[in-house]
């Protein structure tokens, strides 16, 4: 891995094949007719004009694969250097590792490659994509990367590089959809389509049903979307870490470190109650949730699975046995509904927020990944005797604020999160 090299050579194909979709719909749809009244000359032009401008694409793209190499350098970080005209040269410190994903896009599979997505902690552009690798060649950088990152981490790398994994937890599909179906939003969007649907047969005009189409159109296209990207979800335990695979057209394999993790969601939306399931989510600093929503542990999973997952990345926490100080009655005129819910925990590992009625959440962050601590007081708060506290962990889906407390209670807890927090970055 020390020495440059490339991605494989089908890359720039298979980067290409997504475009031909678009140009298939444009010859076929609307730029036939267009093309066919111009005549015999105006299709020879526009056929030369492809060939000449598909040769160019073609240079280029096989110019721009050739130009871009990767390699590990003697400092153990990952380089890349690319660029034609304008060369770039990227480096990332393994050190600063926070995951290693294996994608597997559907064209990608159709020709056995895979994409393999590094990133690091920091802000901007902390991520390198190599598209593409063959399956053997993205396992084996995948194992130099963390058998380095460990090394740099002053971890212990003792053992096989691919030790045996652990199952942990699985995600049956039928549970999966039930989970998707049975979300707040989507039960209420779905239930809106319905009355609008009925309301347009009793008015018999179009404008519900375009809404209807709209409301009901959305949440079955956020289902089938999260449902593909989740497919066969599953939770593995390694020595690099938490390992999860997901994913039916585009499969994904991602290794989160569990020392990495800096806050935890647990989710309970209404629904799901009777089940007794929740949703764990994750903050990993440095890392931003995209469109298949990586930030997500587990998506949907019985209380106690997700509480043992919990555990994985939050050693030495236990959800249940929490002591919280609750909001007072006050704070039913700041938040007439969910005051009940609203509440602050602090044990000896993490601080616990919670909040929500209609979809309940508790968040946590290990003292060590606070990395601010907030006292907010609003005007209503002020005159109701009432604060927030907040603690800030690195940017995420995970908000760990306790609000509406008593402004009496919330200076103590702030007090004592500060000594563990303190506590907790102290060098042995």
């Amino acid at each position: 891995m020390t020495q440059p090299r490339r991605t494989n050579p089908l890359s720039p194909l298979v980067q290409a094949v997504p475009a031909v979709p678009a140009l298939a719909i444009f010859f076929i749809g609307p730029g036939a007719g267009f093309i066919e009244r111009r005549g015999a000359p105006f299709i020879l032009t526009i056929v030369i004009v492809l060939v000449v401008g598909f040769a160019v694409f073609a240079a280029l793209s096989w110019l721009a694969w050739w130009r871009r190499t990767f390699w590990i350098d003697d400092d153990g970080d990952l380089r890349v250097d690319s660029g034609v005209i304008q060369r770039s040269a990227r480096r990332l410190q393994l050190s600063r590792l926070q995951s290693v994903d294996v994608v597997t896009p559907f064209v990608a599979r159709l020709v056995g490659l895979v994409e393999l997505r590094v990133e690091v902690a920091g802000v901007g552009d902390s991520r390198i994509v190599l598209k593409y690798l063959t399956r053997a060649e993205a396992d084996a950088l995948r194992g130099a990367i963390l058998e380095l990152a460990r090394r740099e981490s002053a971890e212990s790398s003792d053992g096989a590089l691919e030790a045996p994994e652990i199952p942990l937890a699985a995600v049956p599909n039928g549970r999966l959809l039930a989970g998707l179906l049975l979300r707040s939003t989507t039960a209420a969007l779905l239930l809106a389509s319905v009355a609008f649907i009925a309301f347009t047969l009793w008015a018999q005009g179009p404008v519900a049903l375009v809404l209807a189409m709209v409301t009901g159109g959305l949440p079955i296209l956020s289902v089938v979307t999260q449902f593909l990207a989740n497919y066969g979800f599953r939770v593995t335990r390694t020595p690099d870490g938490l390992r999860i695979r997901r994913g039916l057209l585009s499969t994904q394999v991602r290794t989160v470190p569990a020392a990495r993790v800096h806050a935890v969601e647990l989710v309970s939306p209404l629904l799901w109650r009777r089940w007794n399931w929740v949703r764990v989510t994750l903050t990993i600093a440095g890392v931003e949730g995209d469109e298949l929503r990586p930030d997500v542990l587990i998506p949907v999973a019985p209380r106690a699975e997700a509480l043992a997952l919990i555990a994985e990345v939050l050693p030495g926490v236990d959800v249940d046995s929490l002591v919280f100080d609750e909001a007072p009655r006050q704070a039913r005129w700041r938040s007439p509904f969910a005051w009940r819910y609203l509440a602050c925990a602090i044990t000896p590992q993490v601080i616990a927020a919670r909040s929500g009625r209609i979809t309940r959440r508790l968040g946590l962050a290990p003292h060590a990944r606070v990395q601010s601590l907030r006292i907010t007081q609003g005007p209503w708060e002020r005159r109701l005797g009432l604060a927030s506290l907040h603690a800030d962990t690195a940017p995420g889906p995970v908000d760990v604020s306790a609000r509406h407390l008593s402004y009496a209670s919330v200076r103590p807890l702030a007090d004592e999160e500060l000594v563990l927090m303190r506590r907790a970055r102290r060098v042995p």
